[in-house]
């Protein structure tokens, strides 16, 4: 019980320091960068940019308007990542898979206390060789470690290992469930 205390404890602690490298970033893009010309960082590659008035919508802006719908799956799906997490099985090979879990549930918070305090979300950084819709660091944070938790959970977890997940994630459920007599 100490193990998965203190491991807990650190990744919250790793969570919150990722919030706050977030919500830093956006403080400063809103401060540097609102009503002025885009900041290039690789001519014609990478730029700072501000976009007026925010996203309010999802992924490329989709689904733009329905913050109460923003807000209530981003807290859900950041519940739901600290139940796997506090239930992740102990050992060095699920303490990845875990860092992950971690990432992403920062960067779904980060853009949730943005739709909450403002109505929108502050995104900043456009890929201008390809177009590539503006985004933040929280949004880094969601794609990048999705894509790499992907990778990991196909290619690289055997079926002993799936089977230690499912059975760690399943028996706090279960020992509800046989509490009450069902």
């Amino acid at each position: 019980m100490k193990v998965k205390i203190k491991r807990c404890t650190m990744d919250l602690i790793l969570f919150l320091v990722l919030i706050l490298v977030d919500r830093l970033t956006k403080t400063w893009a809103v401060a540097a960068l609102k009503d002025s010309k885009p900041i290039p960082l690789i001519k014609n590659v990478l730029e700072l940019y501000y976009l007026p008035n925010g996203n309010t919508g999802a992924a490329f802006g989709m689904l733009s308007g329905h913050r109460i719908l923003f807000l209530v799956i981003a807290a859900v799906v950041v519940a739901v990542i600290f139940y796997l997490i506090y239930n992740m099985p102990d050992g060095s090979k699920y303490r990845y898979i875990e860092l992950l879990l971690v990432f992403i549930a920062a960067g779904g918070a980060g853009n949730m206390i943005d739709r909450f305090m403002q109505g929108y979300v502050v995104d900043f950084i456009y890929i201008s060789c390809i177009n590539f819709p503006i985004f933040n660091v929280a949004d880094m944070y969601v794609s990048i470690c999705t894509v790499l938790l992907a990778v990991k959970m196909l290619f690289r977890i055997s079926e002993e290992d799936y089977r230690t997940m499912e059975n760690a994630f399943r028996s706090p459920i279960k020992r509800l469930f046989d509490k009450n007599g069902k």
